[in-house]
């Protein structure tokens, strides 16, 4: 039997614990949350088993940490392994940020041949860390895939990411224009925004609710997916989760522009675009497949099982292979004064 830690920041993160929560305790091993801001706990069930201070944890002593975050405390006992917050999205600074290796982590657990092969390279280059291509837990519950929609009407999901520059939400002539196409009654509209986006911005879409529209103030984007024809987003990581149905997306002013989506410039060609999508053209179904199968190519839904089975493998195994993790001071540090603590005695 033994003893998990799942570690996450933001309540988007949830949905990627839930389902190795499950795994775990089918398997009958032991298994705490912890977060790294206080906010977040009130996104947990009351049920739910949450550790709240690092003395907890301490006295918890995990054999395995598996970390939704980009950092982790070096203190907390066992071993640290990185499941990821997202899949790679287009925006720049994310796409670095996906791959910069920080020094926290003894096992990367991937989601697909793409990440893989660049980890793998980082694994080499390193030579502290393993590299185990698992699939990615949050969209276990996607499948099998199903369509659950209960109207004749297209159903088009919007999503969009907080940044500024890149968010359709914070454009006013996006918003008129789906306001626009709500009141047509042509189309079911339904819509997530991302949680770090303004509470303002948030209210404003969910003014529109209507017969013909539906704003959702939810982390669980899974039911919803399976209720959309398409997608209308920009550059959220939301994007690669929803084309795992072979669903089209629609773009708005995406960051890079790719052959597995549909983008538009100019609001004036939204519509047209998204009546493009719903038609599902062959061409473009035939590169959402060939992205996927470098993506995320598991669709059984065991995602959560390789992951608690790599990370107990691995924990089981001789690591003396494995070079010392580097000092990393800085960011040791920036950890301690976060979380208000300042352990020195360093766990293996």
């Amino acid at each position: 039997m033994y003893k998990f830690l799942i570690y996450i920041s933001y309540p988007y993160s949830i949905p990627i614990g839930t389902p190795i929560q499950k795994e775990i305790e089918l398997q009958g091993h032991s298994v705490y949350w912890f977060s790294d801001l206080e906010e977040t706990k009130n996104y947990f069930q009351k049920t739910e088993k949450v550790l709240n201070s690092v003395q907890e944890v301490i006295n918890f002593n995990p054999d395995i940490i598996l970390t939704a975050t980009d950092m982790v405390p070096d203190f907390f006992p066992g071993i640290k392994v990185q499941i990821f917050h997202g899949f790679l999205s287009n925006k720049r600074e994310e796409m670095k940020s996906h791959f910069r290796i920080r020094g926290f982590f003894d096992l990367y657990l991937t989601q697909g041949p793409s990440t893989t092969s660049v980890f793998k390279e980082l694994s080499a280059k390193y030579g502290f860390f393993e590299v185990i291509e698992t699939g990615w837990s949050k969209v276990d519950p996607l499948f099998p895939i199903e369509n659950t929609k209960t109207t004749n009407k297209p159903v088009i999901m919007i999503s969009s990411t907080f940044t500024t520059r890149l968010s359709l939400a914070l454009n006013d002539d996006v918003f008129n224009k789906i306001k626009k196409m709500a009141e047509s009654g042509k189309y079911q509209f339904i819509c997530v925004l991302h949680p770090k986006l303004d509470q303002a911005t948030k209210d404003r879409f969910e003014s529109l609710n209507s017969e013909n529209f539906q704003y959702y103030n939810t982390t669980d984007l899974v039911p919803l997916f399976k209720q959309a024809d398409i997608m209308l987003s920009d550059t959220t990581s939301a994007i690669v989760e929803f084309l795992l149905q072979k669903k089209p997306v629609v773009t708005f002013r995406t960051n890079k522009i790719m052959p597995h989506l549909i983008n538009v410039t100019e609001v004036v060609d939204l519509e047209k675009n998204i009546d493009y999508a719903l038609s599902y053209p062959e061409q473009l179904l035939l590169e959402i497949e060939k992205y996927i199968q470098i993506t995320h190519p598991y669709f059984d839904g065991k995602s959560s099982q390789r992951i608690v089975n790599a990370s107990i493998d691995f924990l089981k195994k001789d690591r003396s292979y494995l070079k010392k993790k580097p000092f990393n001071f800085l960011r040791k540090w920036k950890i301690r004064k976060q979380l208000k603590t300042y352990y020195f005695k360093k766990y293996f």
